[in-house]
């Protein structure tokens, strides 16, 4: 990803596993996105986190350092899931166990997808996508777009902010 650009994002855990079912790694994922956002590192525009996977509508403003905010926010979130897990659930801090130089666990599969939005056309058709995603069959987590908790659906909707980073597209976002 490049500063300055829209992206839709999906990262997954590591096989596909329904880790992001408990709301704690939900809330440590919401606590990463408001810090960084609070620090005007990144732009979020749109999300839903799943049981097993995140989508999410973001620009990234600046570094984090030395390194780009979706990395930050990918190794907080896995350095948080960690402790939470190796306290709480040892059984399952095995799932995540690698054989790597670098690490011992990890928790985010490495094929992240970030697509470049490149027209509000396709924006607003990623942002419906995101929303839509806890009523697919597969999911079924809610009835409608706006009852869903862990998503931007509900600001959209009904003007609702529950998480004070959410940026509205419709005041003024650009293609890139």
């Amino acid at each position: 990803m490049e500063l300055n650009k829209t992206y839709f994002y999906t990262a997954s855990i590591l096989g596909w596993r329904h880790l992001l079912k408990s709301e704690n790694y939900k809330n440590i994922m919401i606590e990463s996105l408001r810090y960084l956002s609070s620090k005007e590192l990144v732009i979020v525009y749109g999300f839903a986190i799943m049981p097993n996977h995140f989508h999410i509508i973001w620009k990234m403003l600046k570094y984090n350092g030395k390194e780009m905010p979706h990395t930050s926010f990918m190794k907080f979130t896995s350095h948080q899931f960690q402790k939470i897990l190796r306290n709480e659930n040892a059984y399952v801090h095995e799932f995540y166990g690698i054989n790597c130089k670098s690490r011992k666990y990890m928790f985010w599969q490495r094929d992240s997808l970030p697509f470049e939005l490149y027209s509000q056309k396709v924006f607003k058709q990623k942002l419906n996508y995101i929303h839509q995603n806890p009523l697919q069959k597969r999911w079924k987590l809610v009835d409608s777009p706006a009852e869903y908790i862990y998503s931007s659906a509900k600001f959209y909707e009904k003007d609702i902010d529950n998480f004070g980073f959410i940026k509205d597209y419709r005041l003024g976002w650009k293609e890139n």
